[in-house]
C-alpha cells in the first residue's frame, strides 16, 4: 500500500467516526464552530445533519455567546445580501463568530455597513480592475516560475512554506509597496490577527498585542511616507490620497491593513496548498488534468469551492427578523457557513467529489455575496491559475507524503504544512 493510499485510508476512518458521533449527538448539543472540528476536517457530517434537519440552528452550547447557524446555500444568499437586517459592523462584534476582542475593535470596510462600506471598499478597487490584474500577471509567472524552478527533487519539503506563502507574500509586498526584504512580516501579522488562544500562533494575549503593535506602528510610518508623496500605484497610497480614507483614525487604518492582508494571504495561500492537496486525494482528477491542461479554468474555482479558505461570515441582526421559521432577535449573532453552502446538496450536485470539469464551477460561496463580495477574488483566481500553469509546465506529479496540519479555527480554514515529494 503507498503513501497516498495509506492516507485517503485514514482519512475515511476518521470520517466514519465523525458521522457516527454526529449523527448520535442531539442536535441541540450541536456546537458546529468549534476550531477543533476545522483542525481535525471532521466537520462534514455535522454540516450535513444541520442541512437536512436545522438549517437555521441555534447554538447555545459554547464558551462563547449563542449563535444561529445559517447552512444553506440559499439561506446563506438571503442573509449575506440583506445588509439592512444583518449589520457586518466591528461595533456590533464584526464578522467572525467570536466578538472582536476588547482593544483589536479595528473598523475596516468588510466590518462597516453603508454608506461608509462603499466609500472605503472603493479606494482600493482601481488595484484589481482588469488591466491592472493583466499587468500583474506578468510578474506572477515570472515568480512562480523562480519559486517552482528552486524546488528540491526526490526530498520531503512543506509545499505551504516554499510555495503557498513564498508566493502570496510576494504579491502582499507588492500590493503594499511594502519592503521586500521585510515581507515575512506580513504572513507573520496575517497569522497573528486572527489566531485563537489555543491555535499555538501566540503564547499569550501579551505577546499578540505587542506584534500588533508593531504591525500598526510599521505601517503608520509608511503611511506617513505615502500621504506626504506623490500618489503611487499602491494600496496604501491609494487610501493615502483618496478622501473617503485619508482622514482615517489610525484604529480605522489598521482594520483596513489587516483585512487586506488577511484577505490577500490566506486566502491564496490556502488554496494554493489545497489544491496540491486535492489532487492527490482524487487522483483520476490530477490525470484529467494532465492530460488536458485547459481544464485549469474550472479547477481554479473548484479548488476554492473545496477549500472555502474562510470558512464563514457573522453578522449581527439590526431588527427582529424569521429564517426558515425561526424567530431571530435584534442583536443575535448569525453565522452564515459559507463552508456548508458549498456542499448544499440542493444546489450543487455531488458537492463532496472534487470534480476539475463541473459545468458551473463558479457558484461557490466562498468570496461572499452583496456589497462584502472579495474585492481581490480575481487576483486570488488569477494567482492559482498561473501557478498551476507554470506546475504542468515543470513536473509530472507533486505528491504528498503525509499528513497536512491544519489550522485550529473555524474562521480560516488553513493548511500549516503540507509535506510533499516531487519526483525527479
Amino acid at each position: 500500500m503507498n503513501v497516498q493510499t495509506t492516507i485517503r485510508a485514514d482519512r475515511q476512518e476518521l470520517l466514519r467516526q465523525a458521522r457516527e458521533e454526529a449523527y448520535s449527538t442531539p442536535i441541540e448539543k450541536f456546537h458546529p464552530g468549534a476550531p477543533k472540528l476545522f483542525q481535525d476536517d471532521t466537520l462534514w457530517p455535522w454540516f450535513e445533519r444541520l442541512r437536512k434537519e436545522a438549517p437555521v440552528h441555534y447554538c447555545t452550547n459554547s464558551r462563547i455567546e449563542p449563535y444561529w447557524s445559517v447552512t444553506r446555500y440559499h439561506d446563506i444568499m438571503h442573509v449575506d445580501t440583506n445588509h439592512g437586517i444583518f449589520s457586518s459592523d466591528v461595533s456590533l462584534g464584526g464578522i467572525s463568530i467570536r466578538d472582536v476582542p476588547p482593544g483589536y475593535d479595528w473598523p475596516s470596510f468588510i466590518a462597516m455597513d453603508q454608506p461608509r462600506h462603499a466609500d472605503q471598499r472603493k479606494t482600493v478597487a482601481p488595484m484589481f480592475t482588469p488591466k491592472h490584474l493583466d499587468e500583474l500577471a506578468v510578474l506572477i509567472r515570472q515568480r512562480s516560475a523562480k519559486v517552482l524552478d528552486s524546488l528540491p527533487r526526490n526530498e520531503t519539503f512543506n509545499w505551504v512554506e516554499k510555495v503557498s506563502i513564498e508566493l502570496t507574500t510576494q504579491m502582499l509586498a507588492t500590493l503594499f509597496d511594502f519592503p521586500f526584504e521585510e515581507r515575512r512580516k506580513l504572513t507573520r501579522w496575517s497569522d497573528v490577527s486572527t489566531a485563537l488562544p489555543k491555535g499555538g500562533i501566540v503564547d499569550s494575549p501579551e505577546q499578540r498585542r505587542q506584534e500588533m503593535d508593531e504591525c500598526a506602528a510599521y505601517f503608520s510610518k509608511l503611511w506617513n511616507e505615502r500621504v506626504n508623496a506623490e500618489p503611487r500605484n499602491d494600496l496604501i497610497s491609494m487610501m493615502a490620497h483618496n478622501p473617503a480614507t485619508r482622514f482615517m483614525d489610525p484604529d480605522n487604518l489598521m482594520g483596513n491593513i489587516i483585512l487586506l492582508i488577511v484577505g490577500g494571504n490566506d486566502t491564496t495561500r490556502n488554496t494554493m496548498s489545497a489544491s496540491v492537496l486535492a489532487l492527490n486525494e482524487n487522483p483520476d482528477q490530477y490525470d484529467k488534468l494532465r492530460n488536458n491542461p485547459d481544464l485549469i479554468d474550472t479547477m481554479v474555482p473548484e479548488v476554492i469551492r473545496w477549500q472555502t479558505p474562510l470558512a464563514h461570515m457573522r453578522r449581527t441582526a439590526l431588527v427582529d427578523t424569521e429564517l426558515q421559521g425561526q424567530k431571530i432577535r435584534k442583536g443575535d449573532r448569525v453565522v452564515m457557513w459559507y463552508v456548508s453552502g458549498n456542499r448544499d446538496e440542493t444546489v450543487i450536485e455531488n458537492p463532496d467529489e472534487f470534480i476539475i470539469d463541473r459545468a458551473r464551477p463558479r457558484i461557490h460561496l466562498s468570496f461572499g455575496f452583496g456589497i462584502h463580495r472579495c474585492v481581490g477574488m480575481r487576483l486570488a483566481e488569477l494567482q492559482l491559475r498561473i501557478v498551476w500553469e507554470e506546475i504542468l509546465k515543470r513536473f509530472e506529479r507533486i505528491e504528498v507524503v503525509g499528513e497536512p496540519k491544519r489550522v485550529y479555527s473555524s474562521f480560516v480554514r488553513g493548511i500549516e504544512s503540507l509535506p510533499v515529494r516531487i519526483p525527479g
